[in-house]
């Protein structure tokens, strides 16, 4: 893959903030209109079937004797367990809060970068990243997320998305050199999509599906933007730059989805959410800052 220029990184990271933040708002309105796992299957499988018409010229590249380990490991922990255990775990906990949780992503992303990419990991960006993390928690505590009942089982189901996501970014950064990037995201989410969408028809009941010209908007927005060119974008950036660096800036996407609420549901402006938006610029900074060597 060619190296990416400043500019181009920004642009592509403005975009994959923006469609993943108004993901988790359009996402819960979707879940009105179909049962979950089923939702979390097609919304992959439609996006693997899109994409399929850009790899297909790329058949060449597949290589599946050499690389069919790795598309499986990937849709597992990528697809089916983040999205199957998100679309569940919604069921259980405030979206607010299990956002919040599952946003832990970004400090596990550094800690496995340190560990197995040998990443660069000082105090510095320690802190970065755990105040990237306090603030998405201020911010969704604020927005009502940690009212209501506090369901251990949303909890794991949600540390469990965070942790499999994390996995899988590592994963697919250390395995990158091997597979072609668009058969990789063209493969994930066509396994993913097929097992989740067979689980789904045999455990809800597609009767239950309600069609209407909101929710097949909603469900082509997300299969599109949010999983087809977000996974590709989101891969693009990782194996040009530090995976910590990266995945700190994924802290933003709840403050989008809260911002949304703010705009267009009309919930109100809170001092959570401004001290939380301190703590993840701050958080940005650290993680990003250059350090002196001696």
């Amino acid at each position: 893959m060619p190296a990416l220029s400043k500019l181009q990184t920004s642009l592509l990271l403005a975009f994959l903030i923006i469609v993943w933040g108004i993901n988790w708002p359009v996402s819960k309105y979707a879940l009105d209109y179909m049962p979950p796992v089923l939702f979390s299957g097609i919304r992959t499988l439609i996006g693997g079937l899109l994409l399929l018409a850009v790899a297909i010229p790329r058949w060449s590249r597949l290589r599946l004797k050499e690389t069919w380990v790795i598309y499986v490991v990937s849709s597992i922990v990528n697809v089916i367990l983040y999205y199957g255990l998100q679309t569940i775990g919604l069921n259980y906990l405030p979206s607010g809060l299990f956002s919040a949780i599952v946003f832990l992503q970004p400090v596990l992303v550094g800690i496995f970068s340190w560990l197995w990419l040998g990443e660069s990991m000082n105090v510095i960006k320690i802190g970065g990243l755990l105040l990237g993390f306090a603030g998405v928690g201020v911010i969704c505590s604020g927005a009502g997320g940690l009212s209501g009942h506090i369901s251990v089982e949303g909890i794991l189901l949600a540390l469990g998305s965070a942790f499999s996501w994390a996995l899988g970014t590592i994963y697919v950064k250390k395995t990158s050199a091997r597979v072609d990037p668009i058969w990789l995201v063209t493969n994930q989410l066509l396994i993913g999509g097929l097992f989740m969408t067979a689980v789904g028809s045999g455990v809800e009941n597609w009767s239950e599906v309600e069609w209407s010209s909101g929710f097949i908007i909603a469900l082509l927005f997300i299969s599109i933007f949010v999983i087809a060119i977000g996974w590709i974008i989101f891969y693009k950036l990782m194996d040009s730059g530090e995976a910590s660096k990266v995945a700190s800036f994924t802290f933003l996407i709840p403050l989008i989805a809260i911002l949304i609420g703010t705009l267009f549901l009309n919930e109100p402006f809170t001092m959570s959410l401004l001290a939380g938006l301190v703590l993840i610029l701050l958080s940005i900074y650290f993680v990003n800052r250059r350090t002196n060597r001696t």
